[in-house]
């Protein structure tokens, strides 16, 4: 099972990952408020994935998506994003996000990237 981090502002939408990935075995290691928080605990918890999502304050998904990448290019990264957000999404996938799912979070979708990208 994967150890993960998730990246959210808000709280419940971390809490709805979080229950999706604990019920059916999975360990959330870590969850940060925004980028720059990811950014900090990334190398603390060194998670074998996390769900990101796009738009937060102090740093924005993509820029700590960068980040991350840049210092482990073989981070597992899935980004969370709204309808309408196509073109972030494109541009984090070619900056090396493994896939992404789209919110409201449906758990059978969550589980299936969860299988898809622990699988690279």
């Amino acid at each position: 099972m994967a150890k993960v981090m998730i990246v959210d502002d808000a709280a419940f939408m971390r809490m709805v990952i979080k229950d999706i990935l604990t019920k059916n075995g999975h360990e959330v290691v870590a969850e940060a408020v925004d980028g720059l928080d990811a950014v900090k605990k990334y190398p603390q918890v060194k998670p074998e994935l996390v769900f990101m999502d796009i738009v937060m304050p102090n740093m924005e998904g993509i820029d700590a998506l960068r980040n991350i990448m840049a210092s482990n290019p073989d981070a597992k990264i899935v980004m969370c994003s709204s309808i309408g957000q196509q073109s972030v999404v494109t541009e984090a996938l070619k900056i090396g996000a493994k896939d992404f799912i789209v919110k409201p979070f449906d758990a059978k979708k969550v589980l299936e990237v969860v299988k898809k990208v622990m699988q690279i």
